[in-house]
């Protein structure tokens, strides 16, 4: 089965002078959950990937399901499951890459140290969290297709947290006018990186200039009220219900990331 990795590279080698396509794929792998190869079974909250020196430069090996890492290496293996996103950024700036889903998979490929520091940096731009008025509140105009088809993308993978998602023009009280993003129903733990996700999503989609701002009212505000009845609302698909828990692994706990030594 073609995991959506798998999908968005393939999109990208179709064409690979497609500067949007390629960055889709690499968003895709910062929104992935990986398996990054160890040499030894965790200590505490310590890692040590395994690290080969090729021809390219340096890297560590991270698949997207456990099935592909055990056919690469043959048979069990010590790993670590986290997402791309904190992979990237834990090897930013380290002068490593990531050798993805070598083997057989349609997404085997190698992202050298480069790549990972510009990922990074695109990760690292922010979206203003905006305080609503809600006589500032209005239908949007046309929307850019490419933003609309950006943002459904990374809502829905965000889908289990937000409980409504609503596009609004406002008025700030600077006079300014823009698109606001409304999320409904997020848990205050999670907002800061909903946002960080939302701002990755402009900066891959090469958007970063949209000036979208993102919220997230009260349900029941009366500001939510005028939103719901002027808003192009985004649609969410049901999220999946979570798996039972089995005990904290290291980089399991998003406030105690694992040290990678």
């Amino acid at each position: 089965m073609q995991t959506p990795i798998d999908l968005a590279f393939l999109a990208h080698c179709a064409d690979p002078d497609n500067a949007p396509l390629h960055a889709r794929f690499l968003e895709r792998l910062m929104d992935g959950e990986l398996q990054l190869l160890l040499e030894t079974v965790p200590e505490g909250d310590r890692a040590e990937p395994r690290i080969f020196d090729l021809e390219e430069g340096r890297f560590v090996l991270a698949f997207d399901s456990s099935e592909r890492m055990a056919g690469f290496v043959e048979g069990p293996a010590p790993c670590l499951e986290m997402s791309g996103r904190r992979l990237v950024r834990m090897l930013a700036g380290q002068g490593v890459g990531i050798g993805l889903n070598l083997g057989v998979a349609p997404s085997s490929t190698l992202l050298p140290a480069e790549t990972l520091d510009w990922m990074a940096e695109m990760a690292a731009q922010p979206v203003t969290e905006a305080e609503l008025a809600a006589s500032g509140i209005a239908s949007p105009g046309v929307l850019p297709p490419d933003l609309l088809a950006s943002l459904d993308a990374k809502l829905a993978i965000m889908a289990d947290r937000i409980g409504e998602a609503h596009l609004v023009e406002a008025r700030f009280d600077n006079g300014s006018t823009g698109l606001l993003l409304v999320l409904v129903g997020v848990p205050a733990a999670s907002r800061d990186g909903i946002a960080a996700a939302i701002s990755e999503t402009l900066q891959f989609a090469g958007l970063p200039d949209t000036g979208l701002d993102v919220t997230f009212p009260e349900d029941g505000s009366a500001a939510l009220v005028r939103i719901r009845q002027v808003s192009v609302r985004v649609e969410l698909p049901t999220p999946a219900a979570p798996p039972a828990a089995v005990g904290t692994a290291p980089g399991t706990d998003p406030d105690r990331p694992p040290i990678l030594r």
